[in-house]
């Protein structure tokens, strides 16, 4: 049977791990701080938006009151998008058999559920700033930084989390080569060619459906930290 490749460990969140685990992308052992990596993400634009939603005056905005079908729409969303990566079948052996998947077959299907979880969570994140800004002034202060946090990082966001799909891409290769190479090696084995080939394209389907998994959680902390104020106020 076809194995995961195995790499070095490395420290940090869940989807930095699963990435590093699964391609040769490591990561660096100890991290700048985290007000050093701020000063070089944003630019002077950016730091006087966030330092006039800081040091502002905030507006209360009018709008409907928090209420818990807010949290249960934040929740049955994520678990849509969960069913959807754990059930997508695009990347199945059965998939192979009919159409045949390759790397950008692969990139492509990650790009569709990052989409879906990019747009899911940008309309989520913005009801919940609606809801924070009609509370009271230190809740209205509160949604016009995550909205001014929002639009300064999103870019760098977008840009870190585009690798993701290109190293999924290499590691596709990495395990399809693997398979191949065994089964040249192995004529006249138990398994049939068939049966290997189905088996690397499962161990690659399931470790491509824990780092979306994973992504999701990313995507989904500044939807936990709306909604956790919102509860607490």
């Amino acid at each position: 049977m076809v194995q995961a490749l195995h790499r070095t460990p490395v420290r940090g969140p869940t989807f930095i791990r699963l990435l590093a685990s699964l391609t040769d992308a490591g990561a660096p052992a100890s991290p700048p701080p985290l007000p050093d990596r701020l000063s070089q993400w944003l630019d002077w634009k950016q730091s006087i938006a966030l330092s006039t939603a800081l040091d502002g005056r905030p507006v209360l905005a009018d709008g409907a009151p928090f209420t818990d079908e807010d949290a249960e729409e934040c929740a049955r969303t994520r678990a849509a998008l969960a069913q959807a990566i754990v059930g997508d079948r695009a990347l199945s052996p059965a998939a192979q058999d009919e159409i045949g998947i390759d790397a950008a077959i692969v990139r492509q299907r990650y790009l569709t559920h990052q989409r879906a979880m990019q747009a899911a969570t940008g309309r989520l994140r913005g009801r919940l700033r609606d809801r924070l800004a009609a509370k009271d002034a230190e809740m209205a202060r509160l949604a016009s930084v995550d909205a001014a946090m929002e639009v300064a990082l999103s870019p760098r966001e977008h840009a870190l989390l585009a690798a993701a799909p290109r190293l999924l891409g290499a590691h596709f290769e990495q395990l399809r080569q693997a398979a191949e190479n065994a089964a040249e090696g192995a004529a006249g084995a138990e398994l049939p060619a068939g049966e290997t080939s189905a088996a690397w394209l499962d161990v690659f389907r399931k470790d491509m459906q824990s780092v979306l998994l994973a992504e999701l959680d990313v995507r989904f902390q500044p939807v936990e930290g709306l909604l956790a104020a919102l509860r607490a106020s």
